[in-house]
Order: structure tokens, then sequence, then C-alpha cells
């Protein structure tokens, strides 16, 4: 190869799809490279109508348009093609333009090479951001015409599928759904088809028949379509959906025997009678603060008094009202002052202080109930003062501590739900006094770990009937029904058991569906079907910055505006 090149060979090789016109000028106005050109005459075109050939030239006009950037500078091409007459008789084309390959197309604005960058980049990263990056290659494009170049692509072609899972998604949720299909082995997303009903996959389903594993969730509509359509294809349900429904009917058998939980827990510790002594100092309540502040002012005050101080200058010293000053300075006790406090004085409740201590000794611990019963004999007492009256009663070791509350359903949900290995100390000891004193949640945690162990170590048939049958003759209702529930979709529960695929893959792509929804909503923007194909076009259908980059962009404008300023 020689050391240099000529000023033809260089541009050839800079511009290798030009050499099929003829360059007439090449300049630089206002910052941009413009290259005049025109098509070589003589030259026979064929019609895109009916394929003649012709050379009957009608008339010439200039086309402008845009290629890749050189050496920092746009270029533009501005193209004189000729326009040329159709001799066929029954071709409906009276005429047409010749388009130069590699260069122009009908109706283009853009180089195919150009062309290429600019979806590129849309693929990639979408509207604002691919804007943003197009600027950098002196390649002005709104996000607008961006958006319209990624729409414009036509959809991958798809290799033949023999492993699809599907699930629904919502567009606007409780107003409009669509159906998700995955491709199981390659991750890719395969088509949206509109609704969740049956009957769009079933036809999707018809017309491909080499499909032989459909991954689907537990929705009566996709098993349907399945069976009625890809009867060959086995059907493997969703082990998160089917771990799920579990935990649901085991939530019902728990609120179910909860109310035994209740009438067996014992009363909680007896109160410490040291910490009983020791509640002013401690202030454990709001009245008991209260009266260690009104012994503390007292004290303060007749200190002063004492060494001479006049009450004006007590109050300014103890920031302190002249009033309040002067009622702590005459009052010969601290008990003249504790009278005030609530707590400490007559209650309207003091007549009926035996008759709640004997109905708390008897078990009624809900200040509701004692309440309503007050008020049946008479008594005309808010139930805010009831409750402080009880909560005082307590804190001074009158009345013995409640009963134990048992733990909340969805508490005891979780610790029945998890593994030993990942609950507290303090959990594991609470799981224990609930199932010993409840046989029936030993027998469901003995089920629910049954089934964990059927989900994670793929077992046998067997192993899966034998729960099946154990779980429907139990007592606990829910999950009896439950296992009914396995029964009636038993092919795809035992594929979910037994076979590796699952529908984790769905899931993940409609996580992302989620996002670009959620993001095009902050954005007012209104989202469409064919949207969210094209973004499928990137390799592996992931999500590029775009998503970020474009929820961002309000604040890194006002950013920009600051650093400007």
């Amino acid at each position: 190869m020689p050391s240099s090149l000529l000023c033809d060979e260089a541009f050839d090789v800079v511009f290798p799809h030009l050499e099929k016109v003829l360059v007439e000028h090449i300049g630089v106005e206002s910052g941009t490279v413009r290259i005049s050109a025109r098509t070589r005459e003589g030259g026979e075109v064929a019609c895109p109508g009916c394929g003649v050939v012709s050379a009957r030239v009608h008339s010439r006009y200039e086309r402008h348009v845009a290629d890749t950037a050189v050496g920092g500078r746009p270029v533009v091409v501005d193209l004189t093609v000729r326009r040329l007459f159709c001799d066929q008789a029954g071709c409906p084309r009276r005429t047409f333009v010749e388009q130069v390959e590699g260069l122009t197309v009908r109706y283009g604005r853009y180089t195919p090479l150009l062309l290429g960058v600019l979806q590129a980049v849309g693929v990639a990263l979408a509207g604002r951001a691919g804007a943003r990056l197009l600027t950098v290659l002196h390649a002005v494009v709104s996000r607008v015409t961006l958006l319209a170049l990624v729409m414009a692509l036509p959809d991958p072609a798809v290799s033949t599928v023999t492993i699809v899972g599907v699930d629904d998604f919502a567009f606007r949720r409780g107003h409009r759904y669509g159906t998700v299909l995955v491709d199981a082995e390659t991750h890719r997303p395969l088509d949206l088809l509109p609704g969740r009903e049956a009957e769009p996959f079933a036809a999707w389903l018809r017309d491909r028949p080499e499909i032989q594993v459909i991954c689907r969730d537990r929705a009566p509509a996709y098993a349907e379509a399945a069976a009625r359509a890809a009867p060959q294809a086995a059907q493997v349900a969703d082990r998160w959906h089917l771990w799920h429904n579990l935990g649901q009917h085991v939530e019902k058998d728990v609120a179910a025997h909860r109310r035994c939980l209740g009438q067996r827990a014992g009363p909680g510790p007896p109160p410490d009678p040291a910490a009983i002594e020791a509640l002013p100092a401690q202030a454990l309540s709001a009245q008991g603060v209260l009266e260690a502040r009104t012994r503390k002012r007292f004290r303060d005050v007749h200190d002063l008094a004492e060494q001479g101080w006049a009450i004006a200058e007590i109050a300014r010293e103890l920031h302190l009202n002249y009033k309040t000053a002067r009622t702590f300075a005459r009052a010969q006790c601290v008990q003249d002052l504790l009278g005030h406090i609530a707590g400490a004085r007559p209650s309207i409740l003091d007549p009926w202080r035996e008759y709640l201590l004997e109905r708390w000794s008897q078990g009624c611990h809900s200040a509701t109930a004692l309440h309503a019963e007050l008020t049946e004999r008479g008594l005309v007492c808010s139930f805010r003062t009831l409750s402080r009256y009880l909560r005082t009663l307590t804190v001074r070791g009158e009345l013995p501590p409640a009963a134990a509350a048992p733990p909340k359903t969805r508490a005891l949900v979780g610790w029945l739900m998890r593994p030993a290995a990942v609950l507290t100390e303090e959990e594991r000891n609470s799981l224990k006094q609930v199932l010993d004193d409840c046989p029936d949640l030993a027998r469901l945690r003995e089920h629910v770990a049954a089934f964990a162990d059927l989900l994670t170590n793929r077992p046998s048939k067997g192993r899966l009937l034998k729960w099946v049958t154990a779980a429907r003759s139990d007592s606990l209702s829910a999950l009896r029904t439950f296992a009914v529930g396995l029964d009636k979709d038993w092919d795809a529960v035992l594929g979910a058991v037994t076979s590796p695929w699952n529908s984790g893959v769905v899931e993940g792509t409609v996580a992302k569906i989620i996002m670009w929804n959620l993001i095009c909503q902050g954005l007012r923007v209104h989202v469409r079907a064919p949207w969210f194909r094209s973004r499928w076009r990137e390799p592996g259908g992931r999500p590029s910055g775009n998503c970020v980059e474009t929820w961002n962009e309000p604040r890194r404008q006002r950013h920009d505006l600051c650093r400007a300023g």
C-alpha cells in the first residue's frame, strides 16, 4: 500500500457510498460539509412499479440527504437526480425517480449509513437520551423523530419456539390488560396479545404446533387455551404462584385458629414491686412525669424563697408565670399541688373501682367491653376516661397484667412459611409456644415444610400425590381447599414440581414492562403495545439507560440552568 493517497483515492476511502454519482463540488457552509453531486447520464433505471427499464428523462430536481459526520462536522449531500418516464402501458406509474444504491431510498432524508446509526442509538437509548448523544455525534435529530425511526424498524425474526412462557400485565391497572409471551430458552419476548382472555392465546398457539412446553400461572384462561389449542404441549404451573397460593390458604387457617390461641394464652408476667414503688422517680407515665416536675418546681421555688427572693424574681429565674410561682410559694406542702394532677384527684370511676377489679380478675381485659357494661349500669363516662383510669390502676399495680396477646395473623403466617434457620431466637420461641398450644397449627407447619421440600428438591410424582392425599384428609379446611385445587390442575402442578422450567423469565419481562409503563406515565405518555415491541429489538430485550435518563430529564435541565446562571 502506498504511503500516501491521492485526493480522489482519499475521497473514495472516506465516502465509498458516493462512488456511483458524479461529485461536482465540496465545500463548508456554516460549519456543515456540503457535497454537490448528480447521477450519471444515460443510465437505464428499472421502474419500481413494473420493473421495465427506462432512460427517457422527464425532469431533474435536487435532493438534500444527510450523511454521517466527518471531521467533527455534519455532512449534507445535495444530489441532483432524474425523474424518468415509464413507457410500459399497463404500469400505474407514469414517472418515477431514480434511486442510488447505498445513498438514497424513497422519501428518505438520511443516507442508509446515517439511518443505521440513528436506529442503533434509538434502540439503545430511546428518545431524549439518544437525541443528546446524537448532538455530540453532529447528527441533530429530535426525540420524536428518533422514536419514529425505532418504531419503523421491522420486528425481529423469531426462530422455532418449543418452550414458551405466558403471563398477563396491565397497561392500566383495572382497565386495560395484555398478555406477554416469552421464549423460556432464549429469554427473548415473542409477542404481545390484547387482553388476557383465552381466545387470543389459543389463536397464537394454533399457528405454532411445534410448541412442547407452556409455562404459565394458575389463571384458568391460559390453562383452557393451552388445553384447547396445544394439546400436545405439557403445561407447567409457576412454582412461585403455587407457594403464594399456599400462603393465602395458610393465612385462612391461622385466622380460624387464632381464637384458640387467645383462649390458651396465660397471663403476662407479674409486675415488679420495686418498679411500682419507683414509678414516680422513673416517670414511666404521663402522670409520673407531671408529678416529678411538680415536686422539682416546689423544691426550687421554696429554696429560693427561703433565701429571700421575691416572687417576681423567682418567676424570672425559673421561667415561670408570676401566678404559677406565687401558687408554688404559697403551698404549704407538695400534696396541695399534686391534687391537681390527673390520677391523684378523685375520679368519676372511683365508686366503680371494686367492680372493675372484679371483672378484670375474671378475665375481662377489654376496655371496650367494660365501657359497655358500665354504660348499661347507668354510668355516663367516656371511653377515654375509662382507658386512662385503667391505665392508672395498672401503673400503680392495683390491676394484674392482662393476658399476653397471641401473635398477629400475618406474623404467624410468616413464621410458618419461612424456614426455622432464618427466624430470630424470639420468633422461634414464640412459634414453639404457638405450636405447643395448638396441635392443628403444628400439623399445618408440617404440611408447609413438606410442600416447600417438594418445590425445591423436584421429587417424584409419588411424593406429590402423597402430600395431596395427606392434605385432603386433614381437618384444616383451607389446606383441604388448596389440595383440591391442585387436583384440578394436576398435570401443570406435577410439571411445576418435576420440570426444570418455570415462569421466572416471564415475570422478569412483566417487571420490565411495568417499569417502562410507569416511566411513560410519569412523562404523561400514552403507552401502547408497539412501543414495548420496539424496546425488545435490543439484543436480549433488556431495558437501557434511557429509562433513568428520561426520568431525570427535568432535574438535569434544572441543573444545567443553574450551572449556566
